[in-house]
């Protein structure tokens, strides 16, 4: 079977991924009572050859509560009342999830405030500071 493709320079074994069909919930009737159609797709983050370093610190990041404590990414997919399109929705939105990983943050450049931020800073911190000394008790005289 040939590699799933992420970028033109990242791509995954399809082996690596390991699908199991459950019972949909929701409505459909007889068709969801029956018929196991939707997918759980679970890929192994910590232990996948396909991944570097960088880009499995950072999926790690962006999955949150879809990582578990094994290592492997869950996703359920329940959307189509096929098992053949939730198991292409489950890879597309693995395949997202692993484009967004595999895109590094910009780095930040450095800027510096205008002066006309730094003054109107300066003018606001003034204004608070002049509310607040008018909730003052009066000096007694």
């Amino acid at each position: 079977m040939p590699r799933i493709r992420v970028t033109p320079r990242l791509s995954i074994d399809p082996s690596e991924l390991v699908e199991s069909f459950i019972h949909a919930s929701g409505p459909g009737g007889q068709n969801v009572n029956k018929v196991a159609t939707a997918v759980q797709l679970r890929f192994d983050v910590a232990c996948s050859p396909s991944l570097p370093e960088a880009v499995r610190r950072r999926l790690a990041a962006l999955c949150g509560r879809r990582l578990g404590q094994d290592g492997f990414v869950t996703l359920v997919a329940r959307r189509h009342r096929t098992q053949d399109r939730n198991r292409q929705d489950a890879r597309a939105r693995l395949i997202e999830l692993l484009r967004e990983a595999a895109t590094p943050p910009a780095p930040r450049v450095a800027t510096r405030p205008t002066k006309a931020s730094r003054e109107r800073r300066i003018a606001a911190k003034d204004a608070r500071g002049t509310v607040k000394q008018n909730r003052r008790r009066p000096d007694p005289e």
